[in-house]
């Protein structure tokens, strides 16, 4: 698991530096021009996936597809930086990397797949969420600073609302996976495999 996760970083990180964001905003000009080239990329990227086959060429398709999907991404943040644009962003790598690492998945079979395509699709939820506290702390942050003090807790309260329910997220996301593995069992041992991952989980 804790190997997966960090490919799955990786595959993130590497989509993530498919644009570098610019600092500042672009003119009509530079903005269809970047949108052009990122179009001209990925279409060259997946011209270069052709001579590969099977479940390699799809995944190269995937990728592809996923580094034009965040660099597009990029670019509205550097045309319009806001949480909103960034959050976006943040999505877009979260939803790139789950479609590699869900295409990778490919490469196996019977349960061992369904285990892989659970974690691909806990760690995206995971990302996702912390993307949704990141937005959500960054407006509360925003509100606060011109507010009252009744605001600011306010505010505060919203924060931790968040960190809330994106634990809860990913804990249910988990808790899914944990649920997977226990496929690979049988009768009693699945049954005990089950009523770990219920006590792990806090459920009834």
């Amino acid at each position: 698991m804790n190997t997966f996760k960090f490919n799955l970083l990786a595959i993130a990180l590497g989509l993530a530096l498919s644009g570098a964001a610019m600092a500042q905003p672009l003119s009509k000009a530079d903005y269809k021009a970047a949108k052009q080239k990122i179009s001209v990329d990925y279409k060259t990227a997946k011209a270069g996936c052709a001579s590969l086959a099977a479940n390699v060429k799809d995944i190269c398709v995937v990728e592809a597809k996923g580094k034009e999907k965040v660099a597009l991404a990029e670019l509205e943040v550097s045309d319009k930086p806001s949480p909103t644009t960034r959050y976006k962003l943040r999505v877009a790598q979260a939803e790139a990397a789950y479609a590699v690492a869900r295409e990778r998945c490919d490469d196996l079979a019977g349960n061992p797949k369904d285990v892989c395509a659970k974690e691909a699709k806990a760690a995206r939820t995971a990302a996702e969420a912390d993307a949704k506290v990141q937005m959500k702390t960054t407006d509360a942050n925003a509100t606060a600073a011109s507010k009252t003090a009744a605001a600011r807790n306010a505010a505060s309260s919203t924060v931790v609302d968040a960190r809330k329910d994106a634990s809860a997220d990913k804990m249910a996301a988990q808790y899914k996976v944990e649920q997977e593995k226990c496929d690979a069992f049988a009768g009693s041992a699945k049954t005990a495999c089950l009523d770990r991952a219920k006590m792990n989980f806090g459920k009834p």
